[in-house]
């Protein structure tokens, strides 16, 4: 405390080449820890997607399926063009 009373914080300690060295070093792992992360959520992302990508294209294959069946089911009926375009003319 000083004599009027105020209190005076400690004084830092000194720096030296080792903590220099230390922060250089932790700052350089904690670089590549952040792109080592960033490579494992893009690997997962692909991964995501490879796993998807089947589901998708079977889904995508059984609903070709069920409408070339209902078209074909339907022109043996004799419904004629199952699909009736309009042209708006102004």
């Amino acid at each position: 405390m000083t004599a009027d009373g105020q209190f005076r914080d400690p004084l830092p300690p000194r720096r030296t080449w080792l903590d220099r060295a230390l922060a250089r070093v932790g700052g350089a792992a904690l670089l590549v820890t952040l792109a080592a992360a960033g490579l494992v959520v893009v690997a997962l992302a692909i991964l995501f997607v490879g796993l998807l990508l089947p589901v998708v294209i079977g889904a995508g294959l059984i609903a070709f399926a069920s409408l070339w069946w209902r078209l074909r089911r339907l022109r043996r009926a004799g419904g004629g063009n199952p699909v009736p375009f309009v042209i708006l003319r102004r």
